[in-house]
């Protein structure tokens, strides 16, 4: 897992990229730039990200294409996705991206302090999510080490309990004890 939450800028001009760049600047995020939707699913095999910004008109394949794809790869499914747009304020697009999973639709010219304000809520998320990965994380290794001594515990009881009288018993007990605590 990073430990930084990652953005990706998907746009097929290179300028609105650098705009999108710029407007996320002092945000606690890493902004990953590509240039078409075949480029943005390649770089959604490489990195996870907190939250992808999509162009949803670009050449061969547009926005809504690329959407589709990455919602149905289980790996990328609940990246959420905000569509950006120089279109017109039509009503059909908007509709035609939440179909295809986008959690909002932006049109151009954007408000940098909502688009701000809508990445810096993702980020949250994501950085939230991983929190609760790591301590499942430290959870699960917690309770494997706990079944571990039990299981250890059990064994010289029933070491102890068959050597009754048999000082050697003693000294297999605690072996087995110390064995499970330091994990040797």
């Amino acid at each position: 897992m990073t430990d930084v939450a990652k953005a990706l800028l998907v746009d097929d001009r290179r300028e609105n990229l650098l705009a999108l760049e710029a407007i996320l600047q002092g945000i606690a995020v890493q902004p990953v730039a590509v240039e078409s939707g075949e480029a943005a699913l390649k770089q959604l095999l490489l990195d996870d990200f907190a939250v992808i910004l999509l162009d949803a008109q670009m050449p061969d394949m547009d926005g809504f294409e690329t959407a589709g794809h990455i919602k149905r790869r289980e790996r990328t499914r609940h990246v959420p996705i905000i569509f950006l747009t120089a279109a017109d304020r039509d009503s059909h697009l908007a509709v035609r991206g939440y179909s295809v999973g986008a959690v909002d639709y932006l049109t151009k010219p954007l408000d940098p302090w909502v688009l701000r304000a809508k990445v810096s809520v993702f980020v949250d998320l994501w950085s939230k999510n991983r929190q609760l990965q790591l301590q499942a994380e430290t959870v699960r290794e917690r309770e494997a080490q706990w079944a571990s001594l039990t299981e250890a515990v059990d064994e010289s009881l029933t070491i102890l309990r068959d050597g009754a009288g048999d000082p050697s018993a003693v000294a297999r007990a605690v072996h087995v004890l110390e064995t499970a605590r330091w994990g040797s």
